[in-house]
């Protein structure tokens, strides 16, 4: 009797031990980025993110955090490198890899947005529905858009859109490397690291950035001069982010950890990233005129000139799309009509109090 008890209890410790086994499952994941790690992007969205993940795990998601590049790499390199399992997570620029993902490049075309939040949510909607097939080697947690895209020059004010005729300015992606070529710019097409080198040697006159990231390349101090429009006319241009983690290191985890990044990926992520971005833009604004740089907002008048100017980028995006065999007009309208959406979701005043749930009575 003794002896059938004590086979019963081994057994029952033997079938315990993997669950004990994987309820003590410990992961640490690589998280990748351009970004300095002075940035507003790194302080403020992704240790917050990754600080949000390990917390709701209980520790058991640990990570390690590099920006800058400290892995290796370009960040052209940094979606191949989620993908190939050289990192677990990454956030980079998809237009840093020119045409690779073409679809989602319809939320860089100028003038297509204005908050970051509302957009933002529109690109995980559109990806999910449109795009989906372009970021299909990786387990894709989150797409995003930075604010309104600047003008920052370093010795001429940038009034009108003649005004940029001749000046080399650089551009972050080719659609906003072509609008700057509409402009009369001479577009360069570069990296952010590559920024401040760039100025520093006069390889460029000028460079488009949001605000929020000026202080973190101290574009503020190799630069004098910056031109921003009002957000009625909508924004020049704005880029579009991706964080991206490897497919197969996703699939590896524990269920419930899986469940922990799911918490933390999607729809509200992508929203929360944007707006968070946005937020930064005011501190970098801030930073140039506590430099004494000129700021000048383009008016509505002036606008219109750039907008028409720009155009064209939309109108060869469609072009493109269709010799790629997919309907460029459809994917334009569906953008905007996500946009607009979101936009008037965001606008829409959050209840006074939470709804009542109603108990159904039994019949």
């Amino acid at each position: 009797m003794q002896r059938r008890t004590l086979l019963k209890t081994g057994a029952a410790l033997a079938l315990a031990t993997p669950a004990l086994s994987q309820a003590a499952t410990t992961v640490t994941l690589k998280f990748h980025t351009f970004m300095a790690s002075q940035s507003n992007v790194w302080q403020n969205m992704h240790k917050v993110w990754m600080d949000k993940v390990s917390k709701e795990s209980g520790g058991r998601i640990q990570f390690e955090a590099y920006p800058a590049m400290q892995l290796g790499g370009s960040p052209a390199q940094l979606y191949d490198q989620a993908k190939d399992g050289v990192v677990d997570i990454i956030w980079t620029i998809p237009g840093y890899t020119a045409g690779r993902f073409a679809r989602i490049e319809v939320f860089e075309l100028p003038f297509m947005m204005s908050n970051a939040e509302a957009t933002s949510r529109a690109c995980w909607e559109f990806m999910q529905t449109m795009a989906f097939e372009e970021f299909k080697d990786t387990q894709v947690l989150a797409l995003q858009v930075h604010g309104p895209g600047v003008l920052h020059t370093k010795n001429k004010q940038i009034k009108t859109a003649a005004d940029l005729k001749g000046l080399k300015m650089r551009g972050p992606t080719r659609q906003v490397t072509k609008m700057l070529g509409y402009l009369g710019a001479i577009p360069v097409g570069m990296p952010l690291p590559a920024i401040p080198d760039a100025l520093s040697k006069g390889t460029i006159d000028g460079a488009v950035l949001p605000w929020e990231v000026v202080p973190s390349v101290k574009v503020q101090e190799l630069t004098r001069f910056h031109s921003q429009f009002e957000p009625a006319s909508g924004a020049l241009y704005t880029a579009t982010f991706v964080m991206a983690m490897n497919k197969a290191k996703y699939q590896s985890l524990p269920p419930e950890l899986r469940q922990i990044i799911d918490n933390n990926s999607g729809l509200q992520t992508s929203g929360w990233l944007g707006r968070t971005q946005q937020a930064g833009d005011d501190a970098g604004r801030q930073a140039a005129l506590a430099r004494g740089n000129t700021i000048y907002t383009i008016g509505p008048a002036d606008a219109q000139e750039f907008k028409r100017k720009a155009s064209l980028v939309e109108v060869q995006w469609v072009q493109d799309m269709n010799q790629r065999g997919l309907d460029g007009q459809q994917l334009l309208s569906t953008a905007r009509n996500l946009i607009a959406k979101h936009s008037k979701l965001a606008a829409e005043p959050a209840p006074a109090t939470p709804p009542v749930k109603t108990k159904l009575k039994k019949t």
